[in-house]
């Protein structure tokens, strides 16, 4: 298989831990006899300081022009004077998330076996099982909402719209994953205040009943939800919710798991093309340091692979050389281990090989 990935490391940890993802999938193209052709490309702050834009013309057209996008992490204080349109944040991310159509986040999260002691729960709820996917809409709601501040600067308004066929279709997505998975969807919403809310109610229960009446459906207002996701993760198999609620929890359920540098997320829309990243931002604090986690970058990797490839048995070789590397002792700091970032993602490498030669 021949395949272009556009590569957007960006700043901060970015550029060090799209490294190690894009050594993994050489290392996957070399062991399974593909053709994957890196086309690297600026984004983010590092590109407004070379072009004076966050996202240049020739980024989004490389990236149109890829059958997949791996991207690193955008955005720091460097960049923060930066007017709101300007800004990393805005300009480079939503933008990408809009122009490409990229409606559909998934954000799985899992505690690894044998990761269960950096775990902050309680290893009773732990030993639970936690294993659950936020399908989070991504290219509507409060952050492509009209913004406003009053001319006085004394207040400002921001605009939460959602339409009945946005929402049919990351239900759709949602019902999807969940058939594939323990067949169980909680709705996250907010029902009992936001107009929207209720919409997303009316419409994801008229799908459910038209379309998935095998999968089981529930509700929860958002606070329950979160409050849910620390006293009883194992409840939840798949989250579907808007754009602002899936934010928060999966960053919620990413500490959950013990480190925020473990969970990995794709960007989608209809045709299988994707954008994916690590959940986590730039971490600018250690940029250049060399320690921070590739591993949810390498995850994110082989969502790629299963996604947009449609390559099932490479993507569960990589996921598994990192719960290999992982049984093996690798941890960096995050985890609380000693590794840097480049000899993770070589643990993760000479799994990957290690499992080949076994097959």
């Amino acid at each position: 298989m021949k395949k272009t990935i556009a590569v957007l490391a960006g700043d901060g940890i970015g550029p060090e831990i799209v490294a190690e993802a894009v050594k993994v999938l050489r290392a996957v193209a070399a062991a399974y006899g593909h053709d994957f052709i890196f086309d690297e490309q600026p984004v983010g702050g590092a590109a407004y300081d070379a072009v004076g834009d966050c996202l240049p013309d020739a980024t989004l057209a490389a990236c149109r022009a890829a059958d997949a996008v791996l991207l690193g992490a955008v955005g720091g204080p460097k960049w923060d004077a930066l007017s709101p349109a300007q800004r990393p944040e805005r300009r480079a991310l939503l933008t990408l998330r809009k122009e490409l159509g990229l409606f559909a986040n998934l954000r799985p999260a899992k505690v690894w076996p044998c990761l269960k002691d950096a775990s902050p729960l309680r290893r009773e709820i732990v030993d639970a099982g936690v294993d659950l996917l936020v399908v989070r809409e991504l290219t509507g709601g409060l952050y492509f909402g009209a913004h406003r501040r009053a001319a006085d600067g004394r207040s400002a308004v921001d605009e939460l719209p959602y339409a009945v066929d946005e929402i049919e279709r990351i239900a759709r997505v949602a019902f999807a994953a969940a058939a594939a998975r323990r067949g169980r969807v909680t709705c996250v919403d907010k029902a009992n205040v936001l107009a929207t809310s209720r919409l997303w109610r009316e419409t994801v229960q008229r799908v459910h009943d038209a379309e998935h009446p095998a999968v089981a459906l529930d509700f929860l207002y958002v606070d329950n939800a979160a409050m849910q996701l620390v006293r009883a993760p194992g409840r939840f198999d798949v989250i579907l919710t808007d754009n602002l609620f899936g934010d928060i929890l999966s960053d919620e359920a990413s500490q959950i798991t013990g480190s925020i540098g473990m969970l990995p997320s794709a960007s989608l829309r209809g045709d299988g093309f994707g954008l994916y990243e690590p959940i986590h931002g730039s971490a600018p604090d250690i940029a250049g340091t060399g320690v921070a986690n590739p591993l949810a970058t390498i995850l994110s990797a082989a969502l790629l692979l299963r996604h947009s490839f449609g390559l099932a048995a490479e993507a569960d070789a990589v996921e598994a050389a990192v719960g290999a590397a992982l049984d093996a002792g690798a941890r960096t700091a995050d985890l609380g281990g000693r590794l840097g970032c480049a000899a993770a993602g070589a643990a993760v490498c000479a799994a990957l090989h290690a499992g080949r030669r076994e097959i």
